[in-house]
Order: structure tokens, then C-alpha cells, then sequence
């Protein structure tokens, strides 16, 4: 059954109230917080056999899910590779430097899109249908699902650093290969993978320098 106005009017004003309450009771990270999840924190290389459990996943997600998209069209699909057999089929599509790092990671996650991803906009975003925008629009869709499906990969680093696990990003793959071999006949595509796990810190080296503000950012 669809919603009154009255009920859109509730559900708005309990939004907005929320959003007060978050604000008064929190009114920033502290620095702890933001050196754990972003300015102390680093890609690891090598782990520990220390398991990462089903139920950290699916924390991780629930939090990764709330970041925002466009049109709150949620396109990032997450594959957790955590068996034998599933990181002999991930390490055919791997450049040489990067399985030991797989292998010996607890969980690999492919963080992938759903190009169909508009398939579910009316029930994402259930104010106005449009998935006229994407049918018959490849590469628009396509566009659309590799930025914010990115944008979730990004969300999901953040998070699982949040909840105490260590994670180590990667490129150093054939996207093709993997695309074949997990996704063949399916309208997902890959994007980049995912180390995660409880971190060996004597794999890191020092940290490597960033640009500053006046060489990345400006005014107009």
C-alpha cells in the first residue's frame, strides 16, 4: 500500500528530527577516531591468520550501505572471497606481486556494480521513477554505476577500518579475468579488490607523501 501524504509528512519530520538529535549528541570525530579510520591508518600488504567472521561483514556492510549515491541507487555488489577454491579462481586474474596478498588475506572482497542497478530504483527511490533515464542508455548507466559503486568502495574501506579491521586495496588485476570467471552472464563488472583481516604491520614501510592543500585544491 502506497503512503498517505500524512504519512510522507511523518516519516519527513522523523528524518529531520533525527538528523537534530545526531548533531546534539555528536558534534565531531574525535582525533583518535579520524587517525583510525584515514590519517593514521595505512594499505597493508601481509596478515595475520586471525579470522574475520561473517557477522563483521555483514556490520561492515550495514554501515557501508548508508553512505550516499545518486539518487540513492546503491549500484556496488560485494563478493567475499574467503574459501580455497574461490582465491584459486581470483588468482588467475592476479598480477604476480599480488597473491601472496590474496592468499594469505582472510577475506579478498571484489567490490563490483550492477550495471541493471536502475532495475531497483523504485524501490530505492520510490519518489519518482527513473529508470527511463538508464533503459536504453548503456553507457550512461554504466557511468552512473561505476561513480557511485566507487563511492561505496570507498565507504567500505572507511568502515571496516571503523570496526577494527585492516584493509589493503588493490588494482593489480585483470578486470576482464575476473569479470569472466565470477561474473560470466551476469550484469555485474568489477571495479578493484579488497584485502581485509587483521594486518602483519612488519610488511609496511614508511608512509609515502601526499600532496598539500596549495598543490590539490584552490577557489574561484
Amino acid at each position: 500500500m502506497a503512503n498517505t501524504n500524512t504519512d510522507m509528512d511523518s516519516l519527513r519530520a522523523a528524518a529531520q528530527q533525527a538528523v537534530r538529535d545526531l548533531r546534539t549528541r555528536i558534534s565531531g570525530l574525535g582525533p583518535d577516531e579520524i587517525e583510525m579510520i584515514l590519517s593514521g591508518a595505512r594499505s597493508h600488504y601481509a596478515w595475520t591468520d586471525r579470522p574475520v567472521t561473517h557477522e563483521q561483514l555483514k556490520v561492515i556492510y550495514d554501515i557501508t550501505r548508508m553512505g550516499p549515491t545518486s539518487m540513492n541507487c546503491c549500484p556496488a555488489r560485494f563478493i567475499f572471497v574467503t574459501t580455497k577454491d574461490g582465491k584459486a579462481r581470483l588468482v588467475k586474474a592476479l598480477a604476480r606481486a599480488n597473491v601472496d596478498k590474496v592468499l594469505s588475506a582472510p577475506v579478498t572482497v571484489i567490490i563490483a556494480h550492477d550495471l541493471e542497478f536502475w532495475n531497483r530504483l523504485p524501490e530505492l527511490f520510490p519518489y519518482d521513477d527513473r529508470r527511463a533515464a538508464f533503459s536504453g542508455n548503456a553507457e550512461h548507466a554504466k557511468t552512473t554505476a561505476f561513480r557511485n559503486a566507487t563511492l561505496q568502495g570507498a565507504y567500505f574501506i572507511i568502515a571496516a577500518r571503523a570496526v577494527g579491521l585492516d584493509v589493503g586495496a588493490m588494482s593489480g588485476f585483470s578486470n576482464a579475468a575476473v569479470d569472466a570467471e565470477f561474473f560470466a552472464g551476469t550484469t555485474l563488472r568489477s571495479n578493484f579488490l579488497c584485502n581485509l583481516g587483521y594486518a602483519d604491520e612488519s610488511a609496511i614501510f614508511q608512509r609515502l607523501p601526499r600532496l598539500d592543500f596549495e598543490s590539490a585544491c584552490s577557489f574561484e
